[in-house]
């Protein structure tokens, strides 16, 4: 089930909504788009986005060790939270 996010956490997501909307993105894109230093910030970033359901995670399927990030799209995730 969606969740609510905080005032910050929605505004990155839509910073990333913004450059990726519906495509797979990896780390490293999103560091560029956020210009976060810390990739940490960006790993409590993502636990949190993954843990309220706006944000899905796969492996990569050249690289298994690597993860691929895939957002939901906020129309639906808004539809989500209302029911």
């Amino acid at each position: 089930m969606i969740a609510p996010l905080p005032k910050w956490e929605m505004k990155k997501y839509a910073s990333l909504w913004k450059a990726f909307g519906k495509t797979e993105f990896t780390n490293d894109n999103a560091l560029k788009i956020l210009k976060e230093k810390d990739s940490h910030l960006l790993s409590v970033l993502f636990y949190d986005l993954k843990r309220m359901g706006w944000i899905e995670m796969n492996r990569c399927l050249d690289d298994r060790r690597k993860k691929v990030y895939s957002l939901k799209e906020p129309n639906q995730a808004v539809k989500e939270m209302a029911q």
